[in-house]
């Protein structure tokens, strides 16, 4: 298991009734096997807590950034039985944001702008390609649920003489209720690579 993930969050996790767990964060739990089965971004995954492991559960589903595992534990541990409000903002506009999605921390977007340029259609591809749901929005924009209480909205806009292309991460407003701010940069990281990814590669779905 990656070290960017401690031990004491599968410990902590471990530790939490699963009944609770899978009420709060929408996902499933094999008592036998002691595993929590969650859909990431259209893919289920099992978290082994006693293990300190989480792999995909399927053989076709594919290894996303290893942040999205950090996410995956954190998710379990801290998503509360509330659904998406349908209401979108910048990281910005979460609780402690402006300071901290700067810098080192600033939401690398330009993995998106620098793939697509002023190709339009093949960001729409793409986002389709990874089960998006059109958004009405920026010049296009996809909405993916991240995890069952979790929605995440791709923005992009054409350039022009004076401007780049740009992309941008909007989240749910109820974003802060899940995730502490560190996750949500894990998240929104682990977002801008895929989008960002060549199409050619095998893991595309």
């Amino acid at each position: 298991m990656p070290d960017l993930i401690d031990r004491m969050y599968f410990q902590q996790l471990s530790a939490l009734e699963p009944v609770e767990v899978c009420t709060r964060a929408q996902c499933t739990y094999d008592g036998t096997d002691r595993y929590y089965t969650v859909a990431v971004w259209d893919q289920d995954y099992r978290v082994y807590p006693h293990l300190m492991k989480i792999e995909p559960a399927g053989d076709g589903s594919e290894r996303l950034h290893p942040y999205f595992d950090l996410f995956i534990v954190h998710y379990l541990l801290r998503a509360k039985a509330i659904e998406p409000a349908g209401q979108w903002i910048s990281e910005k506009d979460i609780p402690g944001g402006a300071t901290f999605f700067r810098g080192p921390h600033a939401i690398p977007t330009e993995c998106i702008s620098n793939r697509f340029g002023n190709d339009l259609p093949a960001f729409k591809r793409r986002c389709q390609q990874l089960r998006g749901l059109p958004l009405a929005l920026a010049d296009a924009a996809h909405v993916f649920a991240i995890a069952p209480r979790i929605s995440v909205a791709a923005l992009y806009w054409r350039g022009d003489e004076e401007f780049p292309a740009e992309a941008g991460i909007l989240f749910d407003r109820t974003i802060a209720q899940h995730l502490a701010t560190d996750i949500v940069f894990a998240v929104a990281v682990g977002i801008c690579e895929r989008l960002g990814a060549a199409s050619g590669r095998t893991s595309d779905r």
